[in-house]
């Protein structure tokens, strides 16, 4: 591999949110990510940055100065790769209330993977490699 290529070791990412209350729910109670720290501003809360793993999710709430009608999330899909069981994980994410897009599948290219949406509507699949067909 060239020594100018990219080498990453972990994906943070930030999104808005409209209720911060909602969405630190949805993400700790729903799909089982913990709090790493909170983020204030003028003694306000202002964001959340979680994670599971490796992963790293920041959620911040939106200020409404581009307006709290426009679309979010649209063709932006995150992906959350596991080693865990995805029909646990898919069973545990109902239990608590929450919806998936696409219940858990062998998918083609060699994994298991469930599809589902946050309260904003911003997408994320989550899924494992499938053990090789012997």
């Amino acid at each position: 591999m060239s020594t100018d290529s990219l080498q990453g070791t972990m994906l943070a990412v930030s999104i808005t949110v409209k209720d911060l209350a909602k969405s630190l729910a949805w993400y700790q109670d729903v799909v089982g990510f913990t709090v790493d720290r909170k983020i204030e501003r003028d003694g306000k809360l202002r964001g959340i940055a979680l994670s599971a793993g490796n992963v790293k999710i920041s959620i911040n709430q939106d200020d409404g100065a581009k307006g709290w009608d426009r679309i979010k999330a649209e063709g932006f899909s995150l992906l959350i790769r596991t080693e865990q069981n995805i029909d646990e994980i898919a069973q545990r994410i109902k239990e608590k209330g929450g919806t998936l897009d696409l219940e858990p599948t062998d998918m083609p290219w060699g994994a298991r993977a469930i599809r589902l949406r946050d309260p904003d509507g911003f997408k994320f699949s989550i899924s494992c490699n499938l053990p090789p067909k012997i």
